[in-house]
């Protein structure tokens, strides 16, 4: 990413690409007043810019039709300032146009061209001398390789999708990686009816990036709030510094592609699991974001988001109220699958429904009312007063005949103070118009339980990220050093007992002699493993032998070992058994430090159960990852089996964190596995690698 020598970063974004998405007026350069090349088809989109749009063309001049030779010849023939220019020209081209444009007065372009580093050396060249001259000048630069960006509010359609043009003006800013997918959402958001305010495709992002556009529209008022899709980050603490900023003031809901991604990190588990997908959701989680898995999840997020949104809660409560039975359950089983607390109303709010519902209606949590009737605002009413409910949700179909569906929110009193999603099924030409009418009173209204159950998931998820926002952010600073050299078991082990990690009792042997010493100290059973820097899957290589008790064991274990090359070996007390963990912590190429937690031992990878926090790691934080694990059961005295200490993890993941803050030198740190046992914490293995190996 280029950042430009000659000016300041702004304290506040929107000032900065004001330009770019509230211009004066426009020039099209390589414009055409006819044909569908690139240049006729936008100077057709922004023909009709309330700013006014100048077409620029240097080898097809038309005075009399108002295209001119030059940017600097158009200003001057019409005494109209430019602050925006789309340059539909060849790659080739682009540098020369860009920086004739920024001496006319341009202070922003969009490169809608391809042809750059994607092609090779030739487009490489192309794009450094855009990137010089946009360091040069200070133009801010969306693209290049995008399909440009829509401004409805402002009708503004920088864009050669020429349906853009139709896309309403809304409350959710569009920042998308891929121009494609910008205008997906756009159309997606317009059918879900819920427009746009500014929908931008990053492209290249050789300027402009995804954290600009999040910058701006977190202080754009027309903006209620973000839709996030994100391919590649090219900086990551600069992505997370703007979507945590932005999260504090508006909902921020995030589409990571990628989930196949299969990082080239095959010689730690930590490397395999923690792959760019998983991090870049993780990290974006962590700094405030709704992560969501498909574009349809994020629209239905985004729809009720920026209309409503929770108190931060950790544990927010879900009232469902419904007319039909079948889909309220449908609606009802996703949330309680999905993790979301349907909690049992109150006697006095059973009482109220009880007034206005036959009996055998259930009334308790998902509340039936049996038939969309008058009595149906009382219900919604009771339910969103019960203590226990943060949001309300309900379903009902189209009745247009029995029921005013906007009528009985407004009776119920939606909005309040307690948040509602409503959901309406039946013919479009119906919901479409009741939905409409419900957004306009503020309630978000959905078409499907599936649509209203991601909706109520982005909702809490949104007020849960607030309330870990607000913790107490603890976490220990680091300054013990880390042995340099290349470290084996035994000395990664002697480290991780110096932060306080507890490790099995263990003597390093040289010889068959000192091995028969160590275990008769140790006594019992005893694992006999290779010592070797260079080793890091030992179990690969024949380099662990596990339930040696006698002499004899002992000696065929010894003579094994130095079968495949061993001079030095770890004689160790065998563990008692428990449930198997991985904490992992490494450095990430776009995020920097990171933290893992994961079912561990052998399976781990086969299992992918982690969940991943960027370093330093609060207490806070640590204490929570156990319960995101899918297998978060087995830790909790599964069957009798052992019950995890979270404290005590909580002090392994942030002290593994704060030693890889302060010791940039260190690439990795891995524990695997972190045995849970009857009394506490065993690292039994660890793994520690440094990036500038001593000479």
């Amino acid at each position: 990413m280029v950042r430009t020598a000659c000016r300041s970063e702004p304290s506040d974004a929107a000032p900065d690409l004001r330009a770019l998405f509230a211009p004066q007026a426009v020039a099209v350069i390589g414009a055409s007043r006819h044909g569908s090349k690139l240049g006729a088809v936008m100077a057709r989109s922004l023909a009709s810019y309330p700013g006014g749009c100048l077409l620029v063309n240097s080898r097809n001049t038309e005075p009399a039709a108002r295209v001119y030779g030059s940017v600097a010849g158009a200003v001057a023939e019409t005494g109209q300032p430019v602050d925006l220019a789309v340059l539909c020209v060849p790659a080739s081209a682009s540098a020369a146009a860009l920086a004739d444009a920024a001496d006319a007065g341009v202070r922003a372009a969009v490169a809608c061209a391809g042809g750059f580093s994607e092609t090779g050396d030739t487009g490489a060249a192309h794009e450094r001398a855009l990137a010089d001259v946009v360091t040069a000048t200070g133009v801010r630069l969306l693209g290049p390789n995008t399909s440009g960006f829509v401004a409805p509010e402002r009708g503004l359609t920088a864009s050669f999708v020429p349906a853009a043009a139709q896309v309403p003006s809304g409350p959710v800013g569009v920042v998308a990686a891929s121009g494609g997918v910008n205008h997906a959402l756009a159309f997606a958001l317009a059918n879900a009816g819920t427009g746009v305010s500014v929908a931008a495709g990053i492209g290249t992002g050789i300027d402009v990036t995804a954290a600009d556009v999040v910058e701006y529209l977190a202080a754009d008022p027309a903006t209620a709030a973000i839709a996030l899709h994100v391919e590649t980050v090219p900086d990551g603490p600069r992505l997370l510094a703007a979507v945590r900023a932005a999260a504090a003031a508006k909902p921020v809901v995030a589409l990571v592609v990628g989930r196949s991604d299969v990082a080239d990190f095959a010689r730690s588990h930590t490397g395999a699991l923690a792959t760019s997908w998983r991090t870049t959701r993780a990290a974006l989680r962590q700094a405030g974001a709704v992560v969501v898995d498909d574009e349809r999840e994020l629209v239905d997020a985004v729809t009720a988001l920026s209309r409503t949104r929770l108190a931060p809660s950790a544990d927010p409560g879900v009232g469902v109220v419904t007319a039909q039975a079948g889909p309220g359950l449908l609606l009802a089983d996703r949330l309680r699958a999905d993790g979301l607390r349907l909690p049992e109303l109150s006697e006095p709010t059973r009482a109220r429904i009880a007034e206005v519902l036959p009996p055998l209606t259930y009334q308790r949590n998902p509340v039936d009312t049996g038939r969309p009737e008058a009595s149906f605002a009382t219900v919604l009413r009771a339910v969103a007063d019960d203590p226990a409910v943060d949001v309300v949700v309900s379903y009902t179909l189209s009745e247009p005949d029995t029921l005013d569906l906007t009528s009985v929110a407004q009776d119920a009193g939606l909005p309040g103070d307690v948040p509602a999603v409503v959901t309406i099924g039946g013919r479009a030409e119906e919901t479409d118009a009741v939905r409409a009418q419900l957004h306009k009173i503020g309630v978000p209204a959905l078409t499907s339980p599936a649509a209203a159950a991601n909706a109520v998931r982005a909702l809490v998820a949104d007020a849960q990220a607030r309330h870990r926002a607000a913790a107490p952010k603890t976490t220990p600073t680091l300054v013990l050093p880390v042995p340099a050299g290349p470290l084996d078991e035994a000395q990664a082990k002697a480290y991780l007992t110096e932060l306080g990690i507890r490790i099995p009792d263990s003597r390093v042997c040289t010889s068959l002699t000192q091995a028969r010493a160590a275990l008769a100290a140790l006594g019992g059973e005893v694992a006999v493993k290779l010592l070797d820097a260079e080793v890091t899957h030992k179990t690969e290589v024949g380099g662990v032998h596990l339930g040696v008790r006698t002499q004899e064991q002992l000696a065929e274990a010894v003579r094994s070992l130095a079968r495949i090359g061993a001079t030095r070996y770890l004689v160790e007390a065998m563990a008692p058994p428990g449930v198997e963990l991985v904490v992992g912590g490494r450095r990430d190429p776009v995020f920097g430090p990171v933290v893992l937690v994961g079912l561990g031992g052998t399976t781990a990878e086969a299992l992918a159960d982690v969940t991943i926090r960027v370093a330093p790691v609060s207490s806070a934080e640590a204490t929570a990852m156990p319960g995101e694990l899918a297998g978060s059961a087995l830790l909790d005295g599964w069957r009798g089996g052992p019950v995890l200490d979270r404290d005590e993890l909580a002090h392994v993941v942030t002290t593994v964190g704060a030693a890889l803050v302060a010791h940039p030198e260190v690439d990795e740190i891995e524990i695997n596995p972190l045995r849970v046992t009857g009394s506490g914490l065993l690292a039994l293995d660890a793994v520690i690698t440094r990036t500038q190996e001593e000479p």
